[in-house]
């Protein structure tokens, strides 16, 4: 299996936080979630928290001690309230993301060269602290060289653009901008990851199509299927699609 599966754990911090009974546990999901097979976790707290809290970030960190084989990633905007997070868990993956602090969710990648000088020397500190870098992007092969004179190590693609398209008469076209990314970003030396929307239905052809995708993120999907089906038979739902 080349793509590995990183869950996002937000949705569960979402409804926890209608309530203050703390369930569902976030911790509780992201160990069920690994015990099934996940490669990683996944949290993207905002300023508001008005999903993962600071503490979650603390508690999920801890958890991953006892998986060390597993990776933790941390998405959020570093000019917001990410890079102290950052510093004081020290996650094995940062995706910078350009969200605003209000945003429903993310919608839109990093702009060069407007971005590029706010995030050079952030990128650097995170990787100081010993975070691999990706920056969340669109699938703009022109942007890919960019992206790695900033100096990040990956780059994941927004594939909402993708999800819309599936099944539709430009699913082919869509996905083939995908695939001209993908390539750019490694010829340049990025390795790429993916993310938003991704689902049981649009998963399988996307990695069969894109080269060499390392790592896809998935929340709200995961999540909804995981209420019908569980978290064990949800991520190894999941994993099947990844599999050659």
């Amino acid at each position: 299996m080349n793509t590995h599966l990183s869950v996002n754990v937000n949705k569960v911090a979402l409804l926890r936080n209608t309530r203050h009974l703390g369930i569902p546990s976030v911790t509780r999901a992201a160990t069920l979630c690994l015990q099934a097979g996940a490669h990683g976790i996944t949290v993207h707290p905002r300023p508001d928290q008005r999903h993962i809290r600071d503490s979650d970030v603390h508690d999920l960190a801890a958890l991953l001690k006892d998986w060390p084989e597993r990776e933790y990633n941390i998405e959020g905007n570093p000019l917001h309230n990410l890079m102290p997070l950052v510093e004081a868990v020290r996650p094995q993956q940062v995706t910078f993301v350009p969200d605003s602090q209000g945003q429903f969710t993310s919608d839109h990648g990093w702009r060069f060269p407007e971005d590029a000088a706010a995030l050079k020397d952030l990128i650097a500190q995170a990787q100081a602290w010993g975070a691999r870098v990706s920056l969340f992007m669109d699938a703009d092969p022109a942007a890919m060289a960019a992206a790695k004179e900033v100096g990040a190590d990956r780059v994941e693609l927004y594939t909402e653009p993708y999800a819309q398209a599936h099944g539709h008469a430009n699913q082919s076209q869509a996905l083939a901008r995908f695939v001209a990314a993908a390539r750019a970003a490694q010829e340049v030396g990025l390795e790429v990851n993916a993310g938003h929307d991704l689902n049981l239905l649009n998963l399988r052809d996307f990695v069969q199509a894109v080269p060499d995708v390392k790592e896809v993120s998935i929340g709200h999907a995961l999540m909804a299927d995981a209420l019908e089906r569980g978290y064990s038979d949800t991520v190894q739902a999941y994993l099947a699609c990844l599999r050659p």
